[in-house]
């Protein structure tokens, strides 16, 4: 098992990774709308949005993936 880290999304706060990769999965961590240049949280429901997909994507992309990837997604 594989943890995934990338600068472009905020760094995990607390005992969990960004995204960990079993082999034949990977599993995100969820994001929220931080920039992670700066450590703000963005302002307006659009901005955070569009900002915790951007981190999302960073993540995806760490691990050699991107939004066409995923299979599912879930929200609580």
């Amino acid at each position: 098992m594989d943890m995934i880290q990338s600068t472009g999304a905020p760094a995990a706060i607390g005992p969990y990774s960004q995204a960990v990769d079993t082999g034949s999965t990977v599993y995100l961590s969820g994001q929220i709308g931080q920039d992670p240049a700066s450590g703000q949280i963005v302002t307006g429901f659009k901005a955070q949005t569009i900002q915790a997909l951007e981190n999302l994507k960073a993540v995806l992309a760490a691990a050699g993936m991107t939004l066409d990837n995923l299979a599912r997604s879930t929200s609580s």
